[in-house]
């Protein structure tokens, strides 16, 4: 069965039907509440929902956050809204009854109703997408799965993800692949400058690309596109990690053009901590080693990298919760509220003297992330100064070329808790950090 709209799924519920099985009246409440909010901003556009604050204030109550604390750094993580977490109990008490055969017989199933629902967003076929932990597992078994042999060139940046260069240097130290890196601006002044620096990097012994379609750091936004192309013309494949990108801007596989992508769901899809997507596009699916063996049977099935051994149907299953709340607000909306947000805080603090950025305020190049320093300051001691004294959460970076702050608010974020933001970082640039 797949649920078109969130009409679909609260006709449904509370009926026993898989995904749309709610006994909760406080969840359909909820969801009927952003549907109600949702339609009195429908004759605005994306940029003009993303001003109304009655409406966001909806969305806001949709989270059970704490305001004791202004969280900035939802990069890494995000909470999930009531909706997903309730979805998540219940799945949970549910597989207990009976474990062997609730969770297998009957639970399990249903997860391919979230697989088609994650590639109706994505823009793909159902049968190209597996359902994984987090972006890292969707990533590593592309970066290990892949049948490379010594000599062959890797090509990635300085500012990729860590983990992911950790598993690209064990293949280079364990079969003699060699690992290319470079630099790319910070920021730069226009997108040509990332896709010359890919080009030079392009060697004849250049077998695989991975790029980030948005820089965790920084937020930088990267033309995955421009590259996907040029990467193909020359025979070499392309892996796009997404883990920031997927549900935080709009945006399908078509207008990416790559091999593979892998993403985390529990970031800004809102999904239950511990779930992940992998896209693996389909005539490639039986050349790609699963991380986990799989029977032969399953050579050319997207399931086969979803072979991990017992594990919860839960937040799998509540990952459908997090894509009717994620539709019900609407990809395009979503989007313009996060940058709206970002460019809050960063249009207040752009002329202040002594703070600089390392992110574009170009909206091709960012979204929700961006990163700031104040000149003659360290990142980790503003940091801890911001919330050992007022409470305020943020990510404190410091890589070898260059230092920052990460900030990232999110949909539940108020504008004035992004002034208590800002009014530190004012004072912070003028007189320094209090001893």
């Amino acid at each position: 069965m797949q649920l078109q709209t969130r009409r679909d799924f609260l006709s449904l519920a509370g009926k026993g039907l898989g995904l749309a099985a709610l006994s909760s009246a406080t969840v359909v409440s909820l969801l009927k509440n952003v549907e109600a909010a949702s339609r009195n901003v429908t004759h605005l556009t994306p940029e003009e929902a993303a001003m109304d604050e009655d409406y966001w204030a909806v969305i806001q109550n949709s989270f059970s956050v704490t305001r004791g604390i202004i969280n900035l750094n939802n990069g890494g993580v995000s909470p999930s809204p009531r909706t997903v977490t309730e979805a998540l109990v219940r799945y949970i008490w549910e597989q207990e009854d009976a474990t062997a055969y609730t969770m297998w017989q009957i639970l399990e199933p249903q997860c391919e109703t979230i697989r088609t629902e994650l590639a109706e967003l994505f823009g793909c076929d159902r049968e190209e997408i597996a359902i994984t932990r987090n972006a890292s597992e969707s990533l590593e078994t592309l970066l290990m799965g892949m049948d490379l042999k010594s000599g062959d060139e890797i090509l990635t940046t300085t500012q990729d993800y860590p983990r992911m260069l950790t598993t690209l240097r064990q293949r280079e130290k364990r079969e003699g692949l060699k690992l290319k890196l470079i630099q790319i601006p910070i920021p730069p002044k226009n997108l040509e400058e990332i896709i010359a620096a890919f080009e030079k990097g392009m060697t004849d012994r250049t077998r695989l690309i991975l790029i980030s379609h948005q820089i965790n750091i920084t937020g930088q936004i990267t033309p995955v596109k421009a590259v996907c192309e040029m990467a193909r013309a020359r025979g070499i494949e392309t892996i796009v990690d997404g883990a920031h990108s997927f549900a935080q801007f709009d945006f399908k596989q078509k207008e990416l053009g790559c091999d593979y992508f892998g993403t985390s769901l529990h970031k800004w899809l809102y999904a239950p901590k511990g779930t992940g997507m992998l896209y693996v596009k389909r005539d490639r699916i039986d050349k790609l080693w699963p991380l986990m063996a799989a029977e032969a049977k399953q050579a050319a099935d997207i399931r086969k990298f979803e072979e991990i051994g017992t594990h919860s149907a839960a937040p799998k299953l509540a990952i459908g919760e997090a894509l009717l709340f994620h539709n019900g607000i609407g990809g395009k909306r979503k989007e313009a509220r996060l940058r709206y947000l970002s460019r809050y805080w960063m249009n207040r603090l752009k002329d202040v003297p002594k703070i600089r950025f390392n992110t574009s305020f170009d909206p091709k190049q960012s979204c929700a992330i961006g990163n700031v320093q104040i000149e003659g300051t360290n990142p980790e001691a503003v940091t801890k100064y911001l919330f050992d004294k007022h409470r305020i959460f943020a990510a404190p970076i410091v890589h070898e070329e260059f230092q920052g702050i990460r900030i990232t608010p999110n949909l539940y974020t108020t504008l004035g808790e992004l002034d208590r933001f800002c009014e530190q970082m004012e004072l912070i640039a003028r007189r320094g950090l209090p001893v």
